[in-house]
């Protein structure tokens, strides 16, 4: 009797076919959310900063302030947090950094030594750009908490901000090639896993410390340091601040604002209103001749209060004028350095209609202040 066929034997399976390598779960989520919300937040602030210009200066300090958040709430993690999160857990010493560099290190399910140099850089980075940032507001604009803190101070912290600006591009073009370097040298998706938090368990990992996160001392240490650095902030911002510009006298409203706006005295210096009042009857073409009484007590009260006085960013751009039009303020080199990206054919239309009619974009024009947050140039109207 034939003998039905027999199966044949299965081939044998791998231990790895049959195991399959483990993931683990690396970062947790407010690491991943906190990363992803730091990322854009920068990303947008460095666009605005760089490209979007005054009038996107809205937008940069939303962004701005995001950011110095998500850092704090960062900073309070990293002791707080679950292992992978702690800086106890990746601090980076010389010995681990060179020892990473040398390739004997093994592979880290968290950070390694070099992108834990990373983690600080960007951190510390951030946290400066977020000082230089409001200093530079508070100097050169009299905005924020800094306001008191002068026009030099402020000159010095914009330039500062502006290093740590291409320090910070530097940084996340260093990092972007650190992830890809990594990535193809461990063959995995450090990006991906940034996503999803977890990582493929390999024999010989360095894994994370086992530690667990401590939200009520994170979430009260969080709220610590926001709500009392709000507090501190306003104080800061309370404080009397000195160079502001006068408003203008009535005197100087009626008669100069009946034919014109009634400019700032901190626009101009002491010698070039001395030279406009001397030279009323040409003025600009046209002739503007006051009383005597009314003419003496008018450039006394503008020299009292020209830019010399002022601690503000228009009173020390304009305060050089240019020599051969002594008297006009969208002459001077201060001027057309400010404007220079705006097309001549912009203040030609309507609602602008001339250089000379600064409050058609700057709503707060009249009081001297000129704050780029009351910036707006208008649509043309047709």
């Amino acid at each position: 009797m034939a003998q039905p066929p027999q199966p044949k034997p299965a081939r044998p399976t791998s231990a790895a076919a049959l195991s399959p390598e483990p993931k683990i779960r690396v970062w947790d989520l407010f690491l991943r959310f906190s990363h992803w919300l730091l990322a854009l937040s920068v990303t947008i602030a460095l666009l605005s900063g760089f490209f979007g210009g005054l009038p996107k200066l809205w937008l940069h300090l939303i962004v701005g302030i995001t950011a110095l958040v998500v850092v704090v709430l960062r900073l309070t993690w990293g002791f707080t947090g679950p292992g992978s999160a702690r800086f106890a857990d990746f601090w980076p010493s010389p010995r681990a950094i060179m020892a990473h560099l040398a390739g004997r290190d093994g592979r880290h399910l968290g950070h390694n030594p070099l992108g834990a140099l990373m983690v600080f850089a960007l951190l510390g980075s951030v946290l400066a750009l977020a000082i230089s940032g409001a200093l530079s507001l508070g100097g050169l604009y009299k905005i924020g908490p800094f306001a008191a803190d002068g026009f030099a101070l402020g000159s010095v912290a914009r330039e500062a901000h502006e290093i740590f600006g291409f320090l910070i591009l530097a940084l996340i073009a260093a990092h972007l090639g650190g992830v890809l370097f990594e990535s193809l040298r461990g063959k995995e998706n450090l990006a991906r896993a940034m996503v999803t938090g977890q990582k493929v368990g390999r024999p010989g990992d360095h894994a994370p410390m086992e530690r667990q996160a401590r939200m009520a001392m994170s979430l009260a240490l969080g709220l610590i340091l926001l709500v009392g650095g709000t507090l501190a902030l306003v104080k800061l911002a309370k404080r009397p601040v000195d160079g502001l510009p006068v408003v203008t006298s009535s005197l100087v409203a009626d008669e100069c604002g009946a034919c014109h706006m009634a400019y700032p005295a901190s626009l101009l210096p002491k010698q070039a209103w001395q030279h406009l009042m001397a030279g009323l009857d040409d003025h600009f073409g046209e002739d503007a001749s006051l009383a005597p009484e009314t003419t003496v007590a008018i450039s006394q009260w503008l020299a009292a209060n020209a830019a010399e006085s002022a601690d503000t960013l228009p009173a020390h751009v304009f305060s050089n004028p240019d020599p051969m039009a002594l008297g006009q303020i969208t002459a001077t080199p201060g001027w057309k350095a400010l404007h220079h990206d705006i097309v001549a054919e912009t203040f030609k239309r309507a609602p602008i209609f001339s250089q000379g009619n600064c409050q058609a974009c700057h709503k707060d024009a009249e009081g001297g202040r000129f704050s780029p947050l009351a910036l707006s140039i208008p649509s043309p109207k047709k």
